[in-house]
């Protein structure tokens, strides 16, 4: 279904000569991965955190790296298991690319309940599942993909190979019928597709797809003019960046050159655009010889807080119904944070940047992928832990473009939301 956009109330912008956004540090950084033939190909993207519940100071993170496949990691952030995206189906065919990753817990499986890791593939168009186990020896992941899952979006190999495939994903239980979805956004499209999650009686998953929203890709100006976020020819302004508030059964989704949306997770109310990047409605031109869009006059209708692209969408939940919806502002490497009911206009509360903690251990800069977790984690993390995606992990790496993920006590980012 496609829908004209509709801008909700626009936060008011900050006052003149306010203070500068207050800073956390990490406490701990993953290993570095290489986007290069050396280094497997492997670029970190989004992470997840599983708690677990027994001891959770053995709680996981799991984290996408792309043709890297998927990465785990304790709480020190030292590698638990590293598993390999799928081969190509043939030789001339894309490989498997992890992007997106989110968690499920306690889905029916043939084999009884279990914790899954749902997985955007994006090389083959499909969704990968992983089955958690803390103690199974060999590692916590065992892949329990059905294997006829069919792809999200495309109808054959070819169209696959071009890659306007599944991207963005986040997962939802709908607390009234007790079913499992995924959300799954479409790569240079603004689909958004609602899948149902569906267990065989082989303890394997598949899924189908119940519907799809398409979120505009021109906007109406209050000047009156038309404005398409500037892209390469044929692309469309994409989502990647998703999360669902469970108390509400609301989807967040960051249209990456456009801004943040809400919307009913179901994909069956009206979206509503509730905060705009600093370049909303900045005309652009594409450069073909630089493969960058040149910016025109800015005529300022631009929200105030986030810079394109907005990414890392991730939901902070307090026990009282409080909380955020923490976005990565790409643009200016820091975090926004709105306030998560819908009632209250998902108005902005705050943001931070995520600075060097000093020597090696640097901070985050074009974070992609967050995942904040608001639950005891053993004495390291006692209120929480927040993964961010580093863009550029800098030191000793020379021109190797190298990426990983830094943990951050949610403790001190609520902190410096609070101040």
């Amino acid at each position: 279904m496609a829908l004209a956009a509709v801008l909700a109330a626009a936060p008011a912008a900050p006052a003149a000569g306010s203070a500068p956004l207050p800073a956390v540090t990490p406490r701990a950084e993953t290993p570095v991965l290489h986007d290069d033939e050396a280094g497997g190909n492997a670029d970190a993207d989004d992470p997840a955190i599983w708690r677990d519940a027994a001891d959770p100071a053995r709680s996981l993170v799991i984290a996408t790296a792309k043709e890297g496949g998927l990465r785990v990691y304790d709480l020190d952030a030292r590698p638990v298991q590293s598993i390999a995206a799928p081969p190509a189906e043939g030789p001339d065919d894309a490989p498997g690319r992890f992007n997106n990753v989110d968690l499920v817990h306690g889905l029916k499986l043939g084999t009884g309940r279990a914790d899954l890791a749902v997985t955007s593939d994006r090389g083959h168009d499909r969704l990968r599942f992983h089955r958690i186990d803390r103690d199974r020896p060999g590692g916590p992941l065992t892949d329990v993909t059905d294997p006829a899952a069919p792809p999200v979006f495309s109808v054959n190999q070819a169209e696959i190979n071009e890659q306007r495939t599944a991207y963005g994903l986040a997962t939802w239980q709908d607390r009234s019928t007790g079913r499992s979805y995924a959300l799954v956004s479409r790569r240079e499209r603004t689909s958004v597709a609602l899948l149902e999650l569906i267990p065989n009686r082989a303890g394997k998953v598949t899924y189908r797809t119940v519907r799809t929203l398409d979120l505009p890709s021109t906007f109406r100006l209050p000047n009156g003019r038309s404005w398409t976020p500037c892209a390469e020819p044929g692309e469309l302004p994409q989502v990647e960046g998703m999360v669902v508030d469970p108390a509400t059964g609301t989807l967040y989704a960051g249209q990456e050159d456009v801004g943040i949306w809400r919307v009913p997770a179901d994909l069956t109310g009206k979206p509503q655009l509730v905060e705009r990047v600093r370049e909303y409605g900045v005309p652009g031109t594409y450069d073909e010889e630089t493969e960058e869009c040149v910016p025109g006059p800015d005529p300022g209708f631009g929200g105030k807080r986030i810079a394109s692209d907005v990414e890392g969408l991730t939901l902070v939940q307090e026990r009282d119904g409080d909380g955020y919806v923490l976005a990565s502002s790409q643009g200016d490497n820091t975090f926004a944070a709105y306030d998560r009911e819908p009632g209250e206009h998902n108005e902005y509360e705050g943001g931070f940047r995520v600075t060097p903690a000093g020597g090696a251990l640097d901070g985050s800069e074009e974070c992609d992928g967050a995942a904040a977790l608001n639950e005891p984690l053993g004495p390291e993390y006692p209120h929480g832990l927040l993964v961010v995606q580093d863009g550029h992990d800098a030191p000793g790496e020379g021109d190797r473009p190298s990426t990983n993920f830094k943990f951050v006590d949610l403790g001190k980012v609520m902190e410096a939301l609070d101040d």
